[in-house]
């Protein structure tokens, strides 16, 4: 890379680009920070610096916390997202490992078809997903979304999966067959230990999906009690035109922390299971 040899040139092809692509990328959530911070006073104030907190306080989250029921909202999100994550990943590793390994006749038509399945919008799956919950008596329970997220986690998970089981050397697997291995034994023993990088990608894309999801958190709960960090934000804290930005800000700061932190623990696994990093 000579072009990058001349320290102009570096800043001008790496270093500034890089910092206005920080700038743009982190902005957001220093304003969301610098709003959940600032005193109402401040906020409505055209005289006070937008971009700058000269009284912070802690109001708007002792609100927040103990006026509403946003520790309740918290523990649903988590408790669905966690629930919903490790039943869609089980089923995924199933279908994935079926077709990509099995080789069946019509894998590659499956495969195709649960993609597909992935890109139909949840604003036309939450229509039938209703009278479904209806019917079985989960309306307005954590069970309706633990029971509907995975019509979208699953194939998700599932295409990326079989991706990453694509790169995994078939001959390991007729290794072990030669060696009177089960399926079963060779799922648990050689496949998944070698797929771990890819099973945390899917992981944290299907938590992630679970945690900001808000369609049919809105729709199949209506009591606050159960209702899930997105929608308990936006509808308990905004009351007709008014609209609480500090409080607001506050809870979004604190659901979007579990996420950053899930992130950075696992972001080298995230980054190997999206390049496929098993070599022969």
């Amino acid at each position: 890379m000579d072009y990058l040899e001349s320290p102009m040139r570096r800043w001008v092809t790496l270093y500034i680009p890089l910092l206005c692509f920080l700038v743009i990328l982190l902005f957001p959530f220093y304003w969301m920070a610098m709003t959940s911070f600032k005193p109402n006073e401040e906020l409505v104030s055209r005289a006070a610096n937008p971009f700058w907190i000269v009284q912070p306080t802690l109001a708007h989250f002792e609100r927040l916390l103990f006026t509403t029921a946003y520790p309740q909202w918290m523990w649903n999100t988590i408790l669905v997202s966690v629930v919903a994550t490790f039943t869609s990943l089980a089923a995924s590793v199933f279908a994935a490992y079926a077709i990509e390994r099995l080789r069946f006749r019509g894998s590659k038509q499956t495969g195709l078809a649960i993609f597909l399945a992935y890109l139909v919008p949840p604003s036309i799956l939450f229509i039938p997903l209703a009278a479904i919950v209806f019917k079985l008596g989960l309306f307005d329970t954590r069970w309706a979304l633990i029971l509907t997220y995975p019509t979208f986690l699953i194939p998700f998970c599932t295409w990326l999966l079989m991706g990453y089981f694509r790169s995994i050397p078939y001959e390991l697997e007729e290794c072990a067959l030669i060696d009177g291995a089960t399926r079963w034994q060779i799922l648990v023993k050689i496949i998944l230990p070698l797929a771990v990088p890819g099973l945390i990608s899917a992981g944290i894309f299907a938590f992630t999906l679970s945690w900001n999801e808000f369609i049919y958190a809105l729709t199949f709960v209506s009591s606050s009690e159960n209702k899930t960090v997105p929608v308990g934000v936006i509808t308990e804290l905004v009351e007709g035109d008014v609209y609480h930005w500090g409080a607001l800000m506050a809870g979004a700061l604190l659901g979007s922390l579990p996420v950053a932190v899930l992130y950075s623990f696992f972001v080298e696994y995230y980054v190997s299971g999206m390049t496929g990093a098993v070599k022969e």
